[in-house]
Parts: C-alpha cells; sequence; structure tokens
C-alpha cells in the first residue's frame, strides 16, 4: 500500500485562548498538533501586538526548519510535501521556499480585501492614498466596475486611534503582494459566485469555502474557548424565527457605557435572545449586568460565554444575527441563511458589512452616534 505524505499545516494562536479540541478528538483526528516557543517569556503580555510580533519574526522560523527537518528525518515514505500558512504568518512559507517545498496561503478574509492589498501599488501611483495608506480624497475608490466601492476611511488598516498600529497594519498588508508572490495556491474561505468580480482579479485564488464545521462528518474542529452547548436546548424550546443571537466574535471589546446600552437594548426589544459574553468582553474592570436586568429578563435571555455558532445560527429559532461581521461569521451567517444586524469593529469587519448590507441585501447596520455609541434605541 502506498503510503500518502502528511502536509505541515501551520496556525499560529497570538492570544492566551488557545484552541480547546472536543476530548478524544486528536487522537481520532488525522491532524496532529504541535507547538514551539515563539521567544515571549511567562511574564510578558501576549496581547501586545508589535513586541509579539518582533519576537516571533525573530524566533519561530528556526523552530519552524527544524521541525520540519526532523519530521523528514524521522521517515523515509512520509515526508513534508506542502506547507499551508495563513497570510499573517509569510516568515512560515519563506522557510518552505528555502527548503524546495510548496506553498499555499490562506487568506481568513474576503477576496475583496485581497484584491485591495494586491492593488496598493496601483493606489500609491494614483496618487489615491499616501504612503501611511491614509485616502487623500474623501471619495469612494473602486478597483473594478463590478466591484463593490470602498470607503476612504475604511480600510482594513485602518485604525485611528493609535497612528503606530495603524501604520504596521498598513506594512502588513503591504507585504501581502509578496507572500502570494511566493506561494503556489492561493486559499480562500469564500465561494466564487459570491463575489466573482473579486476573485476574477486574483488569478491564483482558489476559493475552497465556507468552510464550515457542519461540512465535515468527524467534527473534529476546535475552538477557541470552551463552547457551552446548553444554549441549543434553549433555543429548541424558543418559537420559530423568534431570537435575536448576538456574538461579536473573540478579541471585539466594549466599554461600560455601550455594554449596558447593548443590554438595556437587549431587555427592551422584549424579544428572546441569545448572547456571548466573553469573559474579556468589557475593556475595565467589569461591574457586571445593569442592575435588575438579569431579573428582568427571566429566562427569556440565555447567557453564555461561548456558543457553537454554526449550530446555533442552522437552529430555527434565530431570527437575526447580531455581528461584528468577521469574515469567519460573516460565512457561516450567509451559510445557514441568517440575516444580519451589522456592528463592525475595525479591519475588514467595514467593508463585509457594507457586502451584506449593499451588497448581498441580507442585513441592516447599527449606526453609532457622534460620540462613537450605539443606544439601546
Amino acid at each position: 500500500m502506498e503510503s500518502r505524505s502528511p502536509l505541515l499545516t501551520l496556525s499560529l494562536f497570538m492570544r492566551k485562548s488557545w484552541l480547546q479540541l472536543p476530548d478524544k478528538a486528536e487522537e481520532l483526528s488525522p491532524v496532529r498538533l504541535v507547538s514551539f516557543p515563539d521567544g515571549l517569556e511567562e511574564g510578558d503580555d501576549r496581547n501586545d501586538f508589535i513586541k509579539a510580533r518582533n519576537s516571533m519574526f525573530r524566533v519561530m522560523p528556526g523552530h519552524l526548519k527544524d521541525l520540519i527537518e526532523k519530521i523528514n528525518k524521522s521517515s523515509d515514505s512520509e515526508q513534508i510535501t506542502c506547507v499551508i500558512a495563513d497570510i499573517s504568518v509569510k516568515w512560515a512559507l519563506e522557510v518552505a521556499q528555502s527548503m524546495g517545498i510548496p506553498r499555499a496561503v490562506v487568506i481568513p478574509y474576503g477576496p475583496a480585501c485581497l484584491v485591495l492589498a494586491l492593488h496598493i501599488p496601483k493606489l500609491l501611483e494614483a496618487g489615491l492614498i499616501d504612503t501611511n495608506g491614509t485616502a487623500v480624497n474623501d471619495g469612494l475608490i473602486s478597483l473594478s466596475e463590478e466591484s463593490l466601492a470602498w470607503n476612504g476611511k475604511e480600510f482594513p488598516w485602518s485604525f485611528p486611534v493609535d497612528s503606530n498600529i495603524e501604520k504596521l497594519f498598513f506594512e502588513f498588508v503591504t507585504a501581502v503582494a509578496q507572500t502570494v508572490r511566493i506561494s503556489n495556491w492561493v486559499l480562500s474561505n469564500s465561494f466564487y459566485e459570491l463575489d466573482s468580480s473579486s476573485c476574477d482579479l486574483v488569478p491564483s485564488i482558489l476559493p475552497i469555502g465556507p468552510l464550515l464545521v457542519s461540512n465535515h462528518s468527524g467534527h473534529f474542529a476546535g475552538s477557541l474557548r470552551p463552547e457551552d452547548s446548553t444554549c441549543l436546548s434553549w433555543l429548541d424550546k424558543q418559537p420559530m424565527g423568534s431570537v435575536i443571537y448576538v456574538a461579536l466574535g473573540s478579541i471585539t471589546t466594549l466599554n461600560q457605557q455601550q455594554f449596558d446600552e447593548l443590554a438595556l437594548g437587549l431587555e427592551s426589544s422584549c424579544q428572546p435572545f441569545l448572547w456571548v459574553v466573553r469573559s474579556d468582553l468589557v475593556t475595565e474592570s467589569f461591574p457586571g449586568f445593569p442592575d435588575g436586568f438579569k431579573e428582568r429578563i427571566g429566562s427569556r435571555g440565555k447567557i453564555v460565554e461561548w456558543a457553537p455558532q454554526e449550530k446555533v445560527l442552522a437552529n430555527s429559532s434565530v431570527a437575526c444575527f447580531l455581528s461584528h461581521c468577521g469574515w469567519n461569521s460573516t460565512m457561516e451567517g450567509l451559510s445557514m441563511g441568517v440575516p444580519f444586524l451589522c456592528w463592525p469593529y475595525f479591519g475588514d469587519q467595514y467593508q463585509n458589512k457594507n457586502y451584506i448590507c449593499e451588497g448581498w441585501k441580507i442585513g441592516l447596520e447599527l449606526t453609532p452616534d457622534e460620540n462613537g455609541v450605539v443606544h439601546k434605541a
């Protein structure tokens, strides 16, 4: 029997929330998880993006090279034949290139954002953005006649509260073109019919989405946090098409004022709701929910730390998805046919919101006031 050569898939987590696998899933799965040091010390803050990035770029390429060599030396019949890496870890693809191993880059955001990244040199040449990535004019920027135009204030690298972070993000997005050039394949969690105009602008793209847990019978997928499956039995008891599902992703944070407004808005909706409230959702020390909130909502509301999102969205009781519009959530909600209430925060989420509301017309936008606060009414 001919032995199949393994693929090395590199996944990188920069936060403290490690991948959680279901019981016995790892021993049953054909995927083997390994790890190596990121160069940070025990007490270092891994939420310090710049420090973590610099440490990983310095330390991790050598560890990856050693890992590949160790695996290849352990068996003549099973060699690493491909490295699959997220677009954010270009160094992994560079290591593979130096070792003569084919490479596939994974794009975790939509094709439209990839097209924008690849067009940065043309935007600079045309004078539409400056060398910091800032739009020169207030008008919309169109990359093709068929694709959705970009608002210059909603670029994926826009981060107005911190110019250093914004510059770093722009440098990263600018480097995407080089990362694509050294890759044999570009894998996108999308499908051609969803945004054909953007896909047509990337000749090497392979739309392999939607990448859903429900597409795989083994159900070995992990989660960033332990999932609270009690919400599923709660959903089963709610009327069809009645529940507001609220989940703002794994890294979005709210200040206390905004958290209270959201809580009171859900209360005043008079609809049943399922709300994912992470322990780190509120930026400051969390004093709790508004006074009397839990008593007033009673069993009408279900609050969990983390939810099995695909199963939630597939439940017939869910009426709409109040989402930050991250790409994974966008693909999941769209695939399950659930309308959106859009509340983007940063990065590609604003353009995802534009596609949801203007391009595909499957959602509505929540509008903040002049201070950036979305009110309960």
